[in-house]
């Protein structure tokens, strides 16, 4: 299926572009940069099928990471059958060590909190990488995720 990638700031002209995705009867995906109230007014009003999480410009604190995806979030995606979704692309491209395996840690804890509530996870990616399906499955079982999960990749 077809799949359009929405990268909007501003939520009347994400709206916009939802309904506009909407008639051409494609897949949309939302993906977000760092407003997390965006995130949720997008879970809360609009119909998108995948929310997409962009780790790579997260800044963890202390003693917490910095992920975009909270019990709020989590909640809101399960009562609208919306799956999250992990930028394949932020992981083979990242520059060095330190910065995939911070986006790593940040998606693993994504897949704790996505396997508590329930929530369907998928890889996405915009560029054409030789995706094989076990290697998919093999990554989201090194990243935590149940079987369940892993067997629609």
């Amino acid at each position: 299926m077809e799949q359009i990638i929405i990268r909007e700031r501003d939520f009347q002209k994400a709206r916009k572009a939802i309904k506009e995705a909407r008639a051409s009867k494609k897949k949309i995906i939302f993906a977000s940069d760092d407003d997390d109230e965006l995130n949720r007014k997008i879970l809360e009003k609009e119909n998108v099928d995948t929310l997409l999480l962009n780790m790579s410009e997260k800044k963890d604190r202390m003693k917490q990471r910095e992920s975009g995806f909270n019990q709020v979030l989590a909640r809101l995606a399960k009562g609208s059958g919306v799956s999250i979704g992990i930028n394949l692309d932020e992981i083979l491209s990242s520059r060095s060590k330190k910065e995939k395996s911070d986006i790593l840690a940040r998606i693993r804890q994504n897949v704790k909190l996505a396997n508590k509530s329930k929530l369907k996870m998928e890889f996405i990616s915009e560029k054409e990488y030789t995706k094989d399906r076990r290697d998919l499955r093999a990554l989201g079982l090194v990243l935590g995720m149940p079987t369940w999960m892993t067997k629609e990749f």
